[in-house]
């Protein structure tokens, strides 16, 4: 597996995350989606990785700095062709060491608490993701479960 540093504008990463955001609309209702569209993962303060095998995409994944101490794990989606073959764990150990390489201390993020979203809850609390409550700007939502990481 190949992670990539990516410039968001390759049409396989434009597919794989309005695939993201479609499954997110599905799945809550507007006000509680926060996943993030491309032009909001292309700000300054946000990193956004791919992981390729050849020349074919398998997932992304990205990190945004709230502050010096403080990050929020965004963006995570596997293609479906590459489900159950380790790209999220591959992905989410890339952005943990870079977001220790950065001098964080502590990594947050929003995920959903319906059964669609129970494996990514598995993955986290496997790297020692727990549940906590919300964090930078978010509030309090049924639709919503927060995890967090001191690194």
């Amino acid at each position: 597996m190949d992670i990539r540093l990516d410039d968001l504008n390759g049409p396989e990463i434009k597919a794989l995350l309005q695939e993201h955001l479609d499954d997110m609309y599905q799945t809550s209702p507007a006000e509680s989606v926060h996943a993030l569209d491309l032009s909001e993962l292309k700000q300054a303060d946000i990193r956004v990785w791919t992981v390729w095998e050849q020349n074919q995409l398998l997932g992304c994944g990205a990190l945004k700095t709230h502050s010096a101490e403080e990050g929020e794990i965004k963006s995570m989606r596997t293609s479906n062709a590459a489900r159950n073959k380790g790209v999220a764990s591959t992905l989410l150990q890339h952005i943990l060491n870079d977001a220790k390489q950065q001098g964080l201390t502590k990594i947050s993020l929003e995920t959903g608490p319906q059964d669609f979203f129970a494996p990514a809850r598995a993955l986290y609390k496997k790297y020692g993701f727990a549940e906590c409550g919300p964090f930078a700007d978010y509030q309090p939502d049924p639709y919503s479960t927060f995890m967090s990481k001191t690194l």
